[in-house]
């Protein structure tokens, strides 16, 4: 076992207790252990010092001001103050150059985040140990004895949804491995998604959850010392390639021979998987698609390779620009996470309101070339994206609609997620041309109409209800299929519609990112409400 060397640190008035690993090596990283709220402290963390250290890193833990055998009074303690103690023991204690490993326990949650803040590219490597969030507004406020304003803000329901610290985790581009209790009666379900959600958009990430544990991780890796073992393990994945090692060496291997990768670039406007963009030292681009939220992530293995199989379909069809499928892992046997590798088509998605008229009807005619395609084999029944028991309570008219048999259809080459957000354009005005059509993981057999819902829904919520509602009419005048009447086209479209009940905003993040700021939670609730009966006034 390394040796461990007690040190004191003082800042803000408070002697701060901590412990730190020895040895004279040039060490792979500094890695920071930060206990959590309440009767937290270094001491739990001590099996952790040896173990990082037992892979060439040097680690060091503390305890926070009013814990363990530091001063002060915790109720005098602040997420502030948290932030600012840690900052001033790393600056003094990491070994100088080398990269940083933070991991955190529940309330230190937000801190590993405002330090990812803080100190940047320098954070190799994140380990979140059911993790809490706060509020903006919570962050100078004292701690106080459990009745004062900390506590007040924090019980307010939602007081995190709007977090900073979320928005520091959605651009951090490391490693980062996210631990989940199965039992967790302090941190709420809902915030360990956001976690999920945040990491997932651009780390190397993984999800662990630990079905058995309950919040206290720190008690039970140290009762549990080779899942202690197979975390440190894990956060050290890949440690100065961001984590991305295994599909680096996959990707040198799917290129022309003697080319190599010379730039890699996050593309926007993904949700379900990351994106990014490839540039070889010839200057050829590709994109790889990585899917890494857990639930894509298990589903994979289909998705990935429908989609090989359909871009090879798509290089024989005329009239439907597709990227040249180049490789594909669709399990993750040799990459990180599964992965598809194509190449880059030209033009960007376009979500603002310049030549809009003229790109809905390029979407109408483009939609219904797609229901020309003739496959050789037929793809996957279609799959339904909501039912009548996952709506929540308030939309129970349109509900009605869906709870019943699917109407009868004549069935036909699907997309299944054709929308703007899926459709890349050049030029503008008599220039403006559609130049690809991407993510065809969904791609399924069914009725037209659920194609024409889905990116009626989408309009809707990007445009305004009346674009949406309109839509079938622009598909028709463009050689669409004939599509169903009255109650049976208004199952399809409210299937796909209640789809988006409770939280549009949410599958509305990538549009955002393109630009679209106005799209708020109470715009895109409103626009979805007005359309949902605009098609009720119609089709009913």
């Amino acid at each position: 076992m390394s040796e461990l060397i007690p040190f004191h640190h003082v800042v803000g008035g408070e002697r701060l207790s901590g412990l730190a690993t020895g040895g004279g090596r040039p060490a792979r990283a500094t890695v920071v252990l930060l206990h959590g709220a309440g009767n937290g402290s270094k001491e739990r963390l001590v099996p952790w010092l040896a173990e990082f250290a037992a892979h060439g890193c040097h680690a060091l833990a503390f305890d926070f001001s009013g814990h363990g055998e530091s001063t002060g009074l915790l109720r005098e303690l602040s997420l502030r103050r948290r932030f600012e103690q840690a900052v001033s023991v790393i600056d003094t204690r990491a070994r100088a150059g080398a990269p940083l490993v933070l991991v955190g326990f529940s309330m230190s949650g937000q801190t590993v985040a405002d330090l990812v803040g803080h100190y940047g590219d320098r954070v190799a490597a994140l380990g979140l140990c059911a993790p809490a969030v706060y509020g903006a507004e919570a962050w100078d406020v004292p701690f106080g004895g459990g009745d004062g304003r900390f506590s007040e803000i924090i019980r307010r329901p939602g007081s995190w949804r709007a977090a900073p610290a979320l928005d520091v985790l959605r651009a951090f581009e490391g490693r980062a491995v996210l631990v989940v209790p199965g039992t967790d009666e302090v941190i709420p379900s809902a915030v360990t998604e956001a976690f999920s959600e945040a990491l997932a958009r651009r780390a190397q990430f993984t999800h662990w959850e630990l079905p058995d544990a309950e919040h206290r991780l720190g008690l039970w890796f140290r009762d549990h010392p080779d899942d202690r073992r197979e975390f440190v393990t894990a956060v050290l994945s890949g440690l100065g390639e961001q984590g991305w090692t295994a599909t680096r060496a996959w990707v040198a291997k799917q290129l022309p021979q003697g080319r190599t990768v010379d730039t890699s670039s996050f593309l926007t406007g993904g949700w379900s998987a990351q994106m990014r963009r490839l540039t070889l030292d010839d200057g050829t681009e590709l994109a790889l698609r990585t899917f890494v939220k857990p639930f894509f992530r298990r589903h994979a293995p289909g998705l990935l390779a429908r989609e090989a199989e359909i871009l090879t379909l798509l290089a024989e069809q005329e009239g439907v620009p597709a990227a040249e499928l180049i490789g594909v892992d669709a399990t993750g046997e040799h990459c990180d996470h599964p992965s598809l590798l194509m190449s880059v088509l030209p033009g960007r998605v376009r979500v603002d309101e310049r030549d809009l008229d003229a790109r809905v009807e390029l979407l109408a005619a483009q939609l219904a070339r797609i229901h020309r395609i003739v496959p050789r084999e037929r793809p996957r029944a279609y799959q339904a994206w909501t039912s009548p028991a996952a709506v929540p309570p308030g939309w129970e008219r349109a509900v009605e609609v869906i709870r019943r048999t699917p109407p009868p259809y004549d069935g036909c080459f699907l997309h299944r997620d054709f929308h703007p957000g899926n459709v890349l354009f050049t030029g503008s005005g008599d220039g403006l041309r559609i130049s690809g059509v991407v993510d065809w993981v969904e791609t399924s057999w069914g009725p037209a109409d659920l194609d024409v819902a889905h990116c009626s829904t989408a309009l809707a919520l990007l445009h305004g209800p009346e674009r949406g509602l309109g839509f079938r009419e622009r598909y028709e005048a463009q050689g669409g299929r004939r599509l169903a009447e009255g109650p049976d086209h208004l199952y399809w479209r409210l299937l796909d519609a209640l789809a988006y009940v409770p939280d549009a905003a949410k599958l509305a993040g990538p549009w955002r990112e393109l630009g679209r700021s106005d799209l708020t939670p109470e715009v895109l609730g409103g626009r979805l409400e007005a359309y949902m009966e605009g098609l009720l006034r119609r089709y009913a």
